[in-house]
């Protein structure tokens, strides 16, 4: 079972990658908001990591911020903005390297805990009491970094069907960040040098499995093809050997994790919940949900049971 599930988590974290909307959608996004009256902007901040998209009153009752997963794009949070900008600020973040952006201070090295640094001094500078920090899978991971190190920063935290550590997917039971390297550095290398034809076949493989909704495959699918293939291998890399059990005791914000079955018919619902009991066991305040009948992307496979989770999250 052990390296079934291997099997699967890797496609599972690979895919991710794909879950955007396509770059091209940026202008299509701009003219529909624009169209309600509601135009995005981009906020007025200096990162080599990452560009933010605004929406939102003037006067909000908060601000939320929305990180998107590895190899996505600000699209995939467009239901939830929507119903989210009338009343919330809302923050998109779309990571350099990522669905057509270009790569800058990405381009080589960890990515994820760079970006977790860069939103924390955007809160600062921005002047963000306290916002909702809300992280699909890689911004899951980020999400944690972020609360985990800077707990003054983060009024609340929604991790979206991510685990603390991903590695333990990836090697023997007690699995540590050291003893999966050499796995991560085998992914790596695939995933950065090998053929760009099957490199380009397995991420949109991944994504597909990703979705369940058909319908709302072809954006994620055309970012990950978008994405600059050595940032999203780095990133890969970097969630693999990154172990955030030990630093999720440092979290004060209210946590709620939403995640759903793994995808492998001998991972039952119940088996499914226990590993995500087990992994965040250090974190004994943390409300966890499974969300059935979806996959990966919860946000585009369950919009309205999302949407409603997020309501209750905020409120």
């Amino acid at each position: 079972m052990k390296s079934a599930l291997t099997a699967v988590m890797a496609a599972a974290v690979l895919i991710s990658p794909a879950l955007a909307a396509p770059a091209c959608a940026q202008d299509s996004h701009a003219a529909h908001a624009q169209a309600g009256g509601h135009g995005h902007q981009h906020a007025d901040f200096e990162s080599g990591r990452f560009h933010v998209r605004i929406d939102g009153p003037e006067h909000p009752v908060g601000d939320v911020i929305l990180i998107p997963g590895l190899s996505s794009s600000p699209e995939v949070w467009d239901a939830l903005t929507d119903q989210l900008k009338g009343r919330y600020r809302v923050h998109r973040i779309h990571v350099q390297g990522f669905a057509g952006a270009p790569a800058e201070a990405n381009a080589e090295g960890p990515v994820a805990a760079p970006v977790a640094e860069d939103i924390a001094r955007y809160i600062r500078e921005q002047h963000l009491e306290k916002p909702a920090v809300i992280g699909h899978s890689m911004g899951g991971t980020i999400g944690m970094m972020l609360a985990a190190r800077h707990p003054d920063n983060v009024g609340k935290l929604m991790v979206v069907d991510m685990m603390p550590f991903m590695g333990a997917m990836f090697g023997a039971p007690g699995a540590t960040a050291e003893s999966v390297a050499p796995v991560a550095d085998q992914i790596y290398a695939g995933m950065s040098t090998g053929p760009e034809d099957a490199y380009r076949a397995q991420s949109a493989a991944a994504v597909t499995g990703m979705i369940a909704t058909e319908a709302a495959r072809a954006g994620p699918l055309e970012d990950a093809a978008n994405s600059d293939r050595r940032v999203s291998a780095s990133a890969f890399r970097e969630l693999i050997v990154t172990d955030l059990r030990p630093e999720l005791a440092h979290i004060t914000a209210p946590t709620t994790v939403l995640y759903v079955k793994f995808n492998d018919p001998r991972m039952t619902p119940e088996i499914t919940d226990g590993i995500y009991r087990a992994s965040f066991s250090t974190m004994p305040g943390a409300t966890l949900k499974r969300i059935d009948d979806s996959a990966h992307f919860i946000m585009l496979d369950q919009p309205a049971i999302f949407a409603a989770e997020v309501n209750a999250f905020l409120e």
